[in-house]
């Protein structure tokens, strides 16, 4: 499959790219909608969606399909683990855990060429606990 050519950031994809490295979160694209719109007040969800895949696209951030929720957005790009409440949807990193790709062949993975993997650890937060 051939790679899109990276695109320029533009001012409003700078400072999408910008507030989503300044929180820890890992935010919904309409949460991280409501934090840029105080900066941005004229910018449109639809905005940010399609920044955040072209973000994402550029290898510039993470786009986390998790399982159980919407698709989650972070700015850190280097391997590392994610920890989501089962009861309120909230992603936190696990820095200290830092994955190892697995070592598998084309036999063990079905005919599957591995392209990357994702580990997910879930549990309660200590919001929701």
């Amino acid at each position: 499959m051939p790679t899109q050519p990276k695109r320029r950031n533009t001012p409003q994809r700078q400072i999408i790219l910008e507030k989503l490295c300044g929180t820890q979160s890992h935010p919904t694209a309409s949460e991280l909608y409501d934090i840029v719109k105080i900066q941005l007040p004229r910018i449109s969800l639809g905005t940010v969606y399609r920044n955040l895949e072209v973000l994402a696209n550029n290898g510039q951030i993470a786009k986390l399909d998790l399982a159980g929720g919407e698709a989650r957005f972070d700015g850190t790009v280097s391997p590392h683990c994610h920890i989501r409440c089962t009861d309120c949807g909230i992603v936190r990193d696990l820095p200290a855990m830092n994955p190892r790709e697995p070592d598998l062949t084309i036999g063990q993975t079905n005919g599957f060429l591995v392209s990357g993997f994702r580990m997910e650890y879930t549990g309660i937060c200590a919001n929701c606990q």
